[in-house]
């Protein structure tokens, strides 16, 4: 199921999903069936994934001229963050792909030995922002704002000490993130100021749950800049997958519905370049993972 939330015209923001091309009101569909859903993304998920195998059920059983009453069509709805206001940092994974090790470690101050372990930043909810809209660039923060196409892993349900094997049952759904870097930002080593400043996390255009997506581990990413492609592989390239980070992760601190976990980047980052290339006022970034889609931003001096 790709669920988003949206706004139009005469609402606020809203939970629904994604059928036949069009955006049905999660709340709606649930008073069609008499089976109370709610209108926020974390609250979706607080109910555990276990609904929406119901959902998908009811969508099976729904009269076509039913969804219509409760829906619009996607141009008449402005896409929001999947989750707008995460109750928590977003988790950052650094330095999880092998080609982004080295191409790090040739231009800025990070060691070319692979990472022994998941290496762990975070991002503040006010980073997050939607597709569609503006970066903002502070120039007299940073003069070199870069591009770090990911895909995010959002927690279904709580979990501390998760063993590898069973990690996969704590994932409620996937999404896109732009993680956003000020390089010329981080202080004695520390990256927050680098990769949490406001707009610093493009999200969505959807949540996709993870029944729908057959293996996380081999999708393409991609990003494009001002049309020009810069950065294509494959999650089956990162160094820890998703069962490891939420092992190691849990490990730390227990997971909680709705957490997000940004898993890195690869290669291809403006760094990593030479010449060095950096985003600059007016420019479009198009950050894109198979399944889930694409998250285009321009950027926004100010």
């Amino acid at each position: 199921m790709k669920l988003l939330t949206y706004k139009t015209k005469e609402s606020e923001s809203r939970l629904g999903f994604i059928h036949n091309n069009r955006v049905v009101d999660m709340e709606d569909f649930g008073g069609i069936h008499n089976f109370p859903l709610p209108d926020d993304m974390l609250d979706l998920i607080d109910m555990g994934f276990e609904v929406i195998a119901e959902i998908n059920e009811m969508i099976g059983n729904t009269r076509e001229i039913d969804f219509e009453m409760i829906s619009f069509p996607m141009h008449d709805v402005t896409i929001l963050a999947p989750i707008e206001k995460p109750r928590k940092n977003i988790i950052g994974i650094g330095l999880n792909y092998t080609e982004h090790v080295a191409e790090s470690a040739r231009t800025l101050d990070t060691s070319n030995e692979l990472p022994q372990q998941p290496v762990i930043f975070s991002k503040p909810p006010t980073t997050v922002t939607a597709t569609n809209t503006e970066i903002l660039h502070n120039p007299r923060l940073t003069q070199q704002l870069d591009w770090e196409v990911e895909l995010a892993v959002v927690i279904g349900k709580e979990g501390k000490y998760v063993p590898k094997e069973n990690a996969m049952d704590y994932v409620f759904g996937y999404t896109v993130i732009n993680d956003i870097s000020a390089r010329d930002c981080r202080r004695s080593g520390q990256w927050i100021v680098s990769k949490g400043q406001d707009t610093f996390a493009p999200m969505g255009p959807v949540l996709v749950t993870k029944d729908e997506i057959q293996d996380p581990h081999n999708l393409n990413l991609s990003l494009k800049l001002n049309g020009v492609e810069k950065q294509n592989s494959n999650t089956k390239f990162m160094l820890f997958n998703i069962n490891d980070l939420i092992n190691d992760l849990s490990t730390v601190f227990t997971l909680e519905p709705g957490d997000i976990i940004a898993t890195g980047t690869p290669a291809g980052v403006g760094a990593g370049r030479n010449p060095q290339e950096w985003m600059w006022n007016g420019d479009v970034v198009e950050a894109t993972v198979e399944g889930i889609g694409t998250i285009v931003n321009t950027i926004k001096e100010i």
